[in-house]
């Protein structure tokens, strides 16, 4: 540990050369990735007819926790996001490693499954392209997709500063052709409310509170949608490497959210306008089927490849993020020292970059996209959503809020809103680890309950490294 706290090349500084600008553009391209491509079908077959009220409730929910992280962002930019947050939160020297180190514990399997999903859905849909018949051609595509973007990565920041903007540009452009497409083309019609108005999204039912805000359906929806809005804290990730970031840091995340909201629903509703929702929620490839309907098969094969385009975008913001979260907990003495290390001429935490990513590629070749949704959601809402909204309290508690460059407004409505509905969406989440099946038996783990296992196994590892290092609970 000493050795790697004196090696100032290892660990050089960060260097804060993004702007409002990258950092919204890396946030956005985070946040759109695949996710919206794979899960508007699914949303469409849990709503129905009111499938944009699965898309405006993950937006709610991403705004109401946006309000969190631009508080803590701006108030504490420094590499790691959540891991510096849970840390102070919640007492640097006690309670505060265990949860940070449980944050980290954590990224060391979510960072890598969100890295797999994407390129596990980058491969479904390259099958539109190049049919994949075989079992291992998928698994071909989308391992070459992790070691591709691992490639790309591993450079200084103001170059990827650049090629985030260069990849937003795809971003940007796919979702204006889709939304130019529905509305000059539409057929069917898309109701914004569903039938019966405001009054169905709540209602009374022999004395209780019901309504299609309150319904298993809404919350199978809500999982699938806020899954495809996840990102917009990226930025926080990146806080070590923001220029001015008191004002970058909040007004990135909220034009991120803002925009792609505006995006999600506008291609929704297209998709819906030219598409019935029936046929719709059976679709494999939506947005091909969707272009191929109106402009033909070239054309479809032309916005496949954008599709593509904008999910390799989104996967190379999520590896660039991530990568900083294992460097800053070994930076600080609280994890392997080996992540601290960063690149002696590119500035980058590259060792950091290639375990994650290594990682990633192996996961890529092992699990389904279906599965892997769901798992990511569970396993972060606990530690990462939950832990960070009451740890957000603590602060504001113990350091007061004079000298906090952004502050929510309502405090505390939207920290107690915030709280409820991710528990609320924890809940929810119907899916789980297979882990023995026969004709007549039939045994998986929630990943609720593979949540909590990875929280005890985590707090087990933390017990012991703290004991090696004789610190909080074992220091003399």
């Amino acid at each position: 540990m000493a050795e790697a706290s004196t090696d100032l090349t290892a660990t050089a500084p960060l260097r804060r050369r993004l702007g409002l600008v990258q950092a919204t553009a890396l946030n956005m391209i985070d946040m759109v990735g695949i996710g919206p491509f794979v899960t508007l079908p699914l949303v469409m077959g849990f709503m129905g007819p009111n499938f944009l009220l699965g898309w405006l409730a993950g937006a709610v929910l991403a705004l109401i926790d946006g309000l969190i992280w631009s508080e803590l962002g701006a108030a504490y930019p420094e590499a790691g996001g959540s891991y510096r947050f849970l840390k102070l939160a919640y007492g640097e020297q006690k309670w505060g490693r265990l949860m940070s180190f449980l944050y980290v514990w954590q990224t060391l399997v979510q960072a890598p499954l969100v890295v797999a999903s994407g390129a596990i859905g980058f491969a479904q849909y390259f099958g539109y392209l190049v049919p994949l018949n075989e079992t291992w051609q998928p698994k071909l595509v989308s391992g070459v997709v992790v070691l591709l973007l691992m490639a790309l990565l591993y450079r200084r920041i103001d170059d990827i500063g650049r090629l985030g903007v260069l990849l937003w540009v795809g971003v940007l452009g796919l979702m204006g052709w889709l939304i130019f497409g529905g509305l000059t083309h539409s057929t069917y019609p898309v109701a914004w409310l569903p039938a019966g108005g405001v009054g169905a999204l709540l209602s009374w039912k022999d004395g209780q509170l019901t309504g299609l805000l309150l319904s298993a359906a809404l919350g199978q929806a809500a999982v699938k949608t806020i899954y495809s809005y996840l990102g917009y804290y990226n930025v926080c990730h990146l806080g070590g490497e923001i220029q001015n970031p008191q004002q970058v840091i909040p007004r990135s995340i909220f034009l991120s959210i803002l925009g792609i909201m505006a995006l999600y629903l506008l291609l929704n509703w297209s998709v819906g306008t030219v598409i019935p929702w029936q046929e719709a929620s059976q679709s494999k490839f939506i947005v091909s089927s969707f272009v191929e309907k109106l402009y033909g098969a070239t054309a479809a094969k032309a916005a496949t490849a954008l599709v593509l385009w904008v999910a390799f975008a989104s996967l190379f913001a999520v590896l660039l993020g991530y990568s900083r979260i294992p460097y800053a907990a070994a930076a600080d003495g609280e994890f392997l020292p080996v992540f601290a290390k960063t690149h002696p001429t590119k500035h980058f935490p590259h060792v950091s970059l290639l375990i994650l990513g290594g990682v990633g590629f192996v996961f890529s070749l092992l699990f389904r996209l279906g599965e892997v949704i769901s798992a990511i959601l569970a396993m972060r809402i606990l530690v990462q959503f939950v832990g960070q909204a009451v740890g957000l309290v603590l602060l504001r508690r113990r350091r007061g809020t004079a000298g906090l460059p952004f502050k929510m407004p309502l405090y505390p409505l939207p920290v107690v809103v915030a709280v409820v509905v991710w528990l609320w969406v924890f809940g929810s989440i119907k899916d789980g680890a297979l882990l023995y099946e026969d004709a007549s038996t039939r045994i998986f783990v929630p990943f609720q309950v593979a949540a909590l296992l990875m929280m005890a196994l985590g707090s087990i590892v933390f017990l012991l490294w703290s004991r090696r290092l004789g610190r909080w609970p074992f220091q003399k």
